[in-house]
């Protein structure tokens, strides 16, 4: 892997719009990698905020306390509403929000009105359009979101009482159609270990790990602390294996490699489990869940899906690491 040092002012959020890092919380400060910065907006805003998002086309972004209950919805980096999750047990677990473009409209997806409730609100008027009185939530915390890059399919890596991590994906076309989807996917792993980490690897793969948690000691399909590869189209998961050292979070460069972000940061051959490459003078947090109890102790780190690399900050100080060509 290369590394990149980039060193910024009054660093509060994180987020990758194309080859830009960008601080949606410091009025749009971006930065390149080639050592130039600007703003996209004019405007910081005085709150504890410590996270962001952004849709694909760069008109929206979400900045949002990850820990806590409160968000900005932001347009061409300006006010555009306050956005609100429920209080129960927001200190507990990530903020669940993603961003997804379907037939040229933006939605925010967002737990609004209930913790265990998903629902799609088009970003530009508001109307959040899933929501029905049918609608029955299973009781799930949904958490840390994650579109694929055809914004065909969501994911949410959250947690179930008492507790355990759950990974589960909805087929977003389907449910803006029928919001009664989004109460009880039917795709989700189905094991007797915990998955307790996910990201997809294109829009119809997505690589998943396993925690030491066993939920059934009879009956493991998927050993602890293994990853593997999770088809969509057939519901089958393949191409398990065994890292050899501890994981977290992981973001996949393609189905071979992926990097980790458990202590510091490290990329795993997919078909070994070795940890081919790794930094250990840059802290990445331990992270290995939904649920964490102080946000104040982890960097900010924002995967790019386009170049695969990763942007981890800490102390105003920006690391860029970038795979090697090889991969």
């Amino acid at each position: 892997m290369t590394r990149q040092t980039i060193i910024a002012n009054y660093l509060t959020t994180i987020c990758w719009f194309n080859d830009l890092i960008v601080d949606w919380a410091s009025a749009g400060q971006w930065y390149s990698l080639n050592g130039k910065e600007g703003q996209f907006g004019h405007d910081s805003y005085a709150f504890d905020f410590d996270s962001c998002i952004i849709s694909e086309n760069g008109q929206y972004a979400f900045i949002y306390k990850r820990l806590g209950t409160k968000g900005l919805l932001l347009k061409d980096g300006e006010l555009l509403r306050e956005i609100n999750r429920s209080y129960y047990l927001a200190s507990d677990y990530d903020y669940p929000a993603a961003f997804a473009t379907v037939r040229n409209i933006t939605y925010l997806i967002h737990c609004p009105l209930a913790y265990d409730r998903l629902d799609f609100e088009n970003a530009e008027t508001g109307e959040i359009i899933t929501n029905t009185l049918e609608r029955k939530p299973p009781g799930v915390f949904h958490s840390r979101l994650e579109v694929n890059q055809d914004n065909s399919f969501l994911m949410s890596k959250g947690w179930v009482w008492h507790p355990r991590e759950i990974v589960e994906v909805f087929n977003i076309a389907d449910c803006i159609k029928n919001p009664l989807l989004l109460d009880q996917s039917d795709l989700r792993p189905k094991f007797d270990v915990e998955i307790c980490t996910a990201n997809f690897i294109d829009s119809s793969n997505v690589l998943i790990g396993s925690s030491n948690d066993v939920i059934d000691e009879d009956a493991v399909d998927l050993p602890v602390k293994h990853l593997a590869i999770w088809n969509l189209t057939t519901n089958q998961v393949t191409n398990s294996i065994k890292v050899k050292g501890e994981f977290g979070n992981v973001y996949a460069i393609n189905k071979r490699y992926a990097w980790d972000t458990f202590e510091f940061p490290k990329i795993i051959d997919l078909t070994t489990g070795e940890i081919i490459e790794k930094d250990e003078t840059i802290d990445s947090g331990k992270q290995n869940s939904s649920m964490i109890t102080d946000s104040s102790k982890l960097p900010l780190i924002a995967f790019n899906q386009q170049t695969k690399q990763l942007a981890i900050a800490k102390n105003d100080k920006i690391e860029v690491l970038t795979p090697p060509e090889l991969l």
